[in-house]
């Protein structure tokens, strides 16, 4: 039977969580709403978390309960990414630091995306570099609006520059940047959670997605493994808009759907259903598309349950649950190059 890979697996090591316990007073933020500072209340709650909350032990557990065989684990508090640079810097190192950790104690289980702060394009560089050399890491998490339009991602050549020599991968996730005017700002004045937890994340998915396949700025780092999550936001249900759009204002262009097809990339299934599934199998291929939870016991569950359902061959979904991520990280290092080939 094929492993299963998450690859889209959240969790708070021990070592943050202290270094957040640590600290006498929580980050200041701007709340994106009104741009106002406050204190981050989720910062600040976690600061006070008992020894063992989201532990490495716990995940195991639930790994094994439903069935994935490995994980790679990121950052579930991404906002310390965003932080000043005095607060974000040692904050991912005791993140990178912990989750390394973490990886050599069960190597057989674990790998990890590293945290980087990205309020400097050149800290962000330095903090990979430096966590691309420790046990386990095979790349980072990055905001995912850092990749909104080719423009934006330019302004981090450096970082993709490195990771290019790393052969790493490089997970845009849904995130804003510090200190960002120009990013979308969507009307929270009702339906707050769903418009930001379902529309304004898929819209912005998409729109990395299409600097990811609709430009040339990836050709520049062939060797970066480009992976995003929740099947690449909208992309499977727009694409014939797209296609038909294209036909009409530029009959001689290659069309979206074949250049998505062609794509450099990966995007994990997480939170979406077997019909989804099946629709991102076709746009994309069932090579692009891997297994994804979130780092919770329902993720896993849900993500088995609608690669068990969709109407897609069994090959196709050994390839979803663990064989296109074995590639991935065979690239990085050489874990699962048995199974890459």
């Amino acid at each position: 039977m094929t492993m299963t890979i998450d690859m889209h697996s959240h969790i708070i090591p021990k070592g943050l969580a202290d270094a957040l316990r640590a600290r006498t007073k929580p980050p200041m933020m701007k709340r994106e709403a009104d741009g106002k500072e406050y204190m981050n209340s989720l910062l600040n709650s976690h600061a006070a978390m008992t020894e063992g909350f989201d532990s490495v032990e716990k995940r195991l557990e639930e790994m094994d309960k439903n069935g994935v065989t490995h994980a790679v684990l990121s950052n579930q508090m991404q906002d310390i990414s965003s932080l000043p640079l005095e607060d974000s810097v040692p904050l991912c190192r005791a993140y990178n630091d912990a989750i390394s950790a973490a990886c050599v104690k069960y190597p057989d289980r674990l790998t990890a995306f590293a945290a980087i702060p990205v309020g400097s394009v050149e800290a962000a560089t330095a903090e990979f570099e430096r966590a691309m050399s420790l046990p386990g890491i095979i790349g980072c998490i990055i905001p995912g609006d850092a990749f909104l339009s080719a423009k934006r991602a330019e302004k981090f050549a450096p970082l993709l520059e490195a990771a290019d020599r790393r052969r790493a991968v490089i997970l845009a996730h849904y995130g804003r940047l510090p200190n960002d005017p120009e990013a979308p700002q969507p009307d929270l004045s009702d339906n707050r959670r769903l418009r930001i937890g379902t529309l304004d994340m898929q819209a912005r998915i998409s729109s990395s997605m299409m600097t990811f396949c609709l430009t040339d700025f990836i050709k520049k780092y062939p060797n970066v493994t480009m992976m995003t999550h929740n099947l690449g936001g909208n992309i499977p249900f727009e694409v014939e808009r797209m296609d038909h759009r294209a036909m009409v204002d530029d009959p001689g262009q290659t069309l979206p759907s074949k250049r998505f097809r062609e794509g450099h990339f990966i995007c994990d299934c997480n939170s979406l259903g077997p019909r989804s599934i099946e629709m991102a199998v076709g746009v994309y291929g069932a090579d692009k598309i891997v297994f994804g939870s979130d780092g919770t016991h329902f993720g896993m569950d849900w993500t088995q349950k609608a690669i068990n359902e969709a109407r897609i061959s069994d090959a196709e979904k050994d390839l979803i649950r663990g064989g296109n991520a074995a590639r991935a990280i065979a690239r990085v290092t050489s874990r699962f190059a048995v199974a890459a080939q």
